[in-house]
This record gives C-alpha cells, sequence and structure tokens, in this order.
C-alpha cells in the first residue's frame, strides 16, 4: 500500500525545487498485518531510469524516522549518491503494533518487507529480481535492528551500526544488575513515544499500540526489587540478537563503539564484531568519543563537552574521521568499488584524543600494568555517585589500589579483576562496583564502572571479573587507581547494610605491544593449538626433534618433518618464541626459531 507524501513544508518545498523523483510516505503491511509507515527519498539527483543504491537510515529509541531531506542523514547520503529510505519503527511514531525491542523475529521481519518493498521502487539499482542495493545505517535503535535483519534476510549489503547491543541481557542487566540511570530514561521515553505518538493518526490512521508488557514488568520489578522475574529475564533474552542471530550474518560490517557509552559499552560491540568476523566477513571496529555518555575532557572529548549523540542521530555534528570511514564504507561494499581502501581494520580514539589503527582487535599484548592491595569497603543503603548516564571518582569511601604506569604505554583492553573477600551484611547478597579511575584526568576511564557480585555471609569469597573495556593513553609514571564503590547512580541502588573486607585484591590492566599498533601492525592469534614445521629445505632431512619453550617440551617433531602439534598454555600471550631442535639424517643437529603472537585470554 502506498500513500502519496504530507510531511513537513521542508520537504514539499525540497520536491518541488527539484522536480524529479518524488518522496513520499509509504506503507508498508507487514507479516502479521502491522502497517509500518515508512518515508522514501529517492536521490534527487537521478535522471529518468537512472537507478541508485538505498540506505535504510534507522531511528534511535522512540523516535520516528528523519524526514527532512534538507538536513542530517537524508541530505549526507543523498550526496553521496544514495537513495534513502527512513520508517517508523513498529509502534513508534505512527506506525502499529506493539514494541518488541528490535526482536528478529518482529522487527527484523517489519524491516524485510521494507526491503522487498525497495526492490519495486523503479529508482533503486537491483542485483536480481527482489534483489535491491541495499545497506543500512543509524545509532543505538538503529544500529541493533541492522544486526536483527541481516541475520534473516542476506540481500543486505553493508552494514554500519553504531553503538548497538550484542544482547539485552547483558548490557541491560549486567551479572543480574539493573541498569537503572539508563533504563529509568529509557523507559520514560519510550512509554510515552509508543502509547501517544499514533494517536494523532498518520498515512495509516490512528495507531495504538504501546510497549510489550514484559518491559513494564522487567522496569517495574527492578526499580522495587533491584531484581527481575526469569520470565522475563528469558523475554529480554529471546530479543537477541545474540550469537544466534549474528552467526547467520553474511554482510560486510563495520562496529561502530563508544568509548564512553555506558548503556551499551565496548564490550557489547567486540562481541559483534568477533562473532561476525569469525563468519569469514569482511569486518570493521571502530571506537569512537560519544554514543551513549558523556564525552568529556579527560576521556577524548573538548572541555565541557556534552552528550555527544550527533553521530549516532545522523545530525551532521559528528565525528569527521567516523563520517569517512563510515562513507568509504558503503563505498566499497554498496556500490562494491573494490577501488576505495577501507583503512585497517580497526580504528580508536584514545583518551588522549587522538587516533590510533591496528590490524586487528584484539591486538598484540604487552607487558600488563598489575597492582595488588587490601582493605574494607563500608556499604550502605545511601551510597551513591556519579549520575544515572556515566560514573565518575569518589572521594571519600572507596577501597583503592593504586596503579602505576612505570614505562607507560597505551591501555587497551578489558582490565581483569580478582577478589578474596569474606563480608557480612543484611542483605548478603548484593554487589559492588569497580572503576579505574585516571589520577591525572580526574575521571573514571570510559565513564564505566562494572557491577561486581558478592555474597556476604561471613564466609570467604574469590572472584574473578573482566571490567569494562578502556582506551587509555598513560603517560611514563602515570597514575591510575582502582576504586571499588558501594554504589553509582549508572546502576541499581544499593539495597545492603554492611561491610565487605577483602584480604587480597589483584587488578592488572591490559598494555598494547607497540609492534601490535599501526596499519602494518603485528597480528595476534586468540587460538592456543598450533602445528609447527620444520622450514621446507629441512623437512625431508628431518629423522626427529622437538619443540621447546624455553625448558619445557611442547611436541614432538616426526621423521619426514611432519608438524608437531603444540598447545600452549590458556593464560598465555604475547610474544612466545618457540624452538625446534631438529635431528638431521647426517648426524647434525639443527635449530630453528618461530616467534607466535597469541591475544591476551
Amino acid at each position: 500500500m502506498r500513500i502519496r507524501s504530507c510531511l513537513v513544508a521542508t520537504l514539499a518545498l525540497w520536491a518541488a525545487v527539484t522536480g524529479v523523483a518524488r518522496a513520499e510516505d509509504l506503507v508498508v503491511t507487514s507479516f502479521d498485518g502491522t502497517p509500518i509507515v515508512a518515508h522514501w527519498f529517492p536521490n534527487p539527483s537521478l535522471g529518468p531510469g537512472d537507478k541508485a543504491p538505498v540506505v535504510l537510515n534507522g531511528p534511535g529509541w522512540s523516535s520516528p524516522g528523519a524526514n527532512d531531506p534538507s538536513e542530517g542523514a537524508i541530505k549526507r547520503l543523498h550526496g553521496q549518491g544514495y537513495n534513502v529510505l527512513t520508517w517508523d519503527p513498529r509502534g513508534f511514531g505512527v506506525s502499529g503494533g506493539v514494541v518488541q525491542i528490535n526482536a528478529p523475529q518482529t522487527e527484523g521481519r517489519d524491516v524485510k518487507a521494507l526491503i522487498d518493498q525497495m526492490a519495486r521502487e523503479p529508482e533503486v539499482l537491483l542485483d536480481r529480481a527482489g534483489d535491491p542495493r541495499v545497506g543500512m545505517t543509524g545509532g543505538s535503535y538503529g544500529g541493533g535492528i541492522q544486526l536483527s535483519t541481516a541475520g534473516i534476510d542476506r540481500r543486505l549489503d553493508a552494514l554500519v551500526p553504531v553503538v548497538a547491543w550484542h544482547s539485552l541481557e547483558t548490557s541491560l542487566f549486567k551479572d543480574r544488575t539493573f541498569k537503572q540511570g539508563w533504563n529509568s530514561l529509557l523507559y520514560a521515553a519510550g512509554k510515552s513515544a509508543a502509547e501517544n505518538g499514533g494517536l494523532a493518526g498518520g498515512p495509516a490512521g490512528v495507531q495504538t499500540g504501546g510497549l510489550d508488557p514484559h518491559i513494564t514488568s522487567a522496569y517495574d520489578s527492578a526499580l522495587a526489587t533491584g531484581t527481575v522475574s526469569a520470565e522475563d529475564e528469558q523475554w529480554f533474552r529471546d530479543r537477541g540478537p545474540g550469537d544466534a542471530t549474528i552467526a547467520k550474518i553474511r554482510t560486510p560490517t563495520m562496529v561502530v563503539a563508544g568509548t564512553v557509552d555506558t548503556l551499551f559499552p565496548l564490550d557489547e560491540d567486540i562481541k559483534i564484531y568477533r562473532r561476525i568476523k569469525a563468519s569469514g566477513v569482511p569486518t570493521k571496529l571502530f571506537w569512537f568519543c560519544g554514543g551513549h555518555g558523556q564525552c568529556a575532557e579527560g576521556n577524548g572529548g573538548e572541555e565541557g563537552a556534552g552528550l555527544d549523540v550527533g553521530s549516532i542521530l545522523g545530525s551532521g555534528a559528528g565525528d569527521p574521521r567516523l563520517d569517512a570511514a563510515t562513507e568509504a564504507w558503503l563505498e566499497r561494499y554498496l556500490k562494491k568499488n573494490r577501488r576505495v581502501d577501507t583503512g585497517p581494520e580497526f580504528e580508536f580514539l584514545s583518551d588522549d584524543r587522538k587516533y590510533r589503527v591496528a590490524p586487528q582487535y584484539p591486538v598484540a599484548p604487552g607487558r600488563p600494568l598489575r597492582a595488588r592491595g587490601a582493605g574494607t569497603l563500608a556499604i550502605s543503603e545511601s551510597a551513591t555517585s556519579g549520575s544515572p548516564i556515566f560514573s565518575a571518582p569518589v572521594d571519600s569511601g572507596a577501597l583503592e589500589v593504586p596503579i602505576t604506569a612505570r614505562r607507560g604505554g597505551q591501555l587497551l583492553g578489558a582490565p581483569r579483576l580478582k577478589l578474596t573477600y569474606r563480608g557480612t551484611g543484611a542483605p548478603a547478597v548484593t554487589r559492588v562496583f569497580a572503576q579505574i579511575v585516571s589520577v591525572a584526568r580526574g575521571v573514571a576511564v570510559g565513564n564505566q564502572a562494572t557491577p561486581i557480585p558478592v555474597k556476604l555471609d561471613g564466609k570467604r569469597h574469590t572472584l574473578s571479573r573482566s571490567l569494562v573495556p578502556i582506551a587509555s593513553t598513560a603517560a611514563r609514571g602515570a597514575r591510575y587507581k582502582l576504586q571499588l564503590i558501594a554504589g553509582t547512580a549508572v546502576w541499581a541502588k544499593q539495597r545492603t547494610n554492611g561491610s565487605l573486607r577483602a584480604s587480597r585484591i589483584e587488578i592488572e590492566l591490559p598494555v598494547a605491544d607497540p609492534r601490535g599498533l599501526g596499519r602494518n601492525g603485528v597480528r595476534c592469534s586468540v587460538r592456543r593449538r598450533f602445528t609447527v614445521k620444520p622450514s621446507r629445505r629441512l623437512r625431508s632431512l628431518v629423522v626427529g626433534g622437538r619443540v621447546m619453550l624455553g625448558n619445557r617440551r611442547l611436541g614432538r617433531v616426526r621423521a619426514g618433518g611432519r608438524g608437531a602439534r603444540v598447545r600452549l598454555a590458556r593464560s598465555a600471550s604475547g610474544r612466545q618464541r618457540l624452538r625446534l631442535v631438529l635431528s638431521l639424517n647426517d648426524g647434525s643437529t639443527v635449530t630453528e626459531r618461530r616467534t607466535l603472537w597469541l591475544c591476551a585470554p
């Protein structure tokens, strides 16, 4: 079903001035009969009979699709030669239906229907009948939908999901901890938009939808008790996209993550990147200072910088380097221009406001920064710090472990915490929060705090946790500190009164080996099993031998130079120097050397 557009005055003026292919609203009927309202903007430069690829640009949570071609993403994409389709997601704007949070089985199928419609538009380039040349861009909710769609529809040619999520369970309820700050903001915005957005009517008529009841149930329960029911938890888990959906993606994907994003932190995007890459699909990972968080001085932003949502909402106020990388990605994989260089596979902005690159993520690891400590943390219901969208250093009351970067270096990746403790409290099951603080910059690195579940039952416990990944450039002698705190406004409020006595705290901050950085940097391997072979010139001469790591034998080389299968420790990382001690058929012994670079576990 198609309905001519009556968008806004600027749209009417734009169409009148250009006198080219018309822009209009489309009402597309989805798989279950739900009307999805889309806004169609053929490229104004197209002449009669001309065709171009189309980009589907998705909006953020609770928002309708963009509908003004004179600004933002539509204007930029038109300038790059694309047709553009935006849409009001299910339950929002003037589309029908109930919000399911971008579930592949609902919103994913909605977009599948939009792609079907694009295959019928005369301005859209087709790869074959029913298969339009189509890419997707957009951030946050507009990023998540790309993964949910690509996992069920192979017709997509290029994706650029910005600050999306791997799992709603791990991002909104990490370690069964309610992310209260962001959840409260998002629930209020989503409820209002879903219940009221369609009441005034639109191309599809009056729509009365709302949020799925599981969203309200989970929010109300978590706000009141700090927990959600098993049924609600499963509902969010089923929304994915998760490994089950992402593993099916075969579309070249540039994953964009925000170093200060506290809603969907870097670990969510790293999982997306690694899972798609594992399928052999062209993949790129790009970290910028932005997303759902405060990009401020000390964490990569300008002094006084506010919430940086320019890039993800397509306002044109984003990072120029990110905009250029996005344009190159679409040029290469949507326009199929093989001459375009999409740059190194991994680009990241550190907190010194400088971009660096590497051939992959994770990068080859150097010697990590390690520190130990002990102490007592008082826990009370009144404990809080920071704001609902970012964590901040605590001036007093924190349990701290000083960390010194004696040689300096690029901190990059997930810090690792090991905590041995005992304590008492009521209720006994609670959580504390761990954050890495840059002393010189006066910030929690990346604005991040990670929940650490603890049990204050008087018994001794030991736990290990990876914290949210960071990107921080440490000068020689730079001082950091681990802070264990009782509360932060980012997460669920503290409900326990008691104390925690840590007899041993171990913190490890990952440091990149400089040789692993740069376009041609050393690549590291996530594998721990390898076949090590003698050089070709010696294989026919070998009667036996062994593979050594230091004084330890890892494997045996058999006659004829057949490779030795070796297995390195799971905890091994960085450069591993192996020696092949080979016995030859003339009675002599020859030693060859091999170097393996292992990514941090």
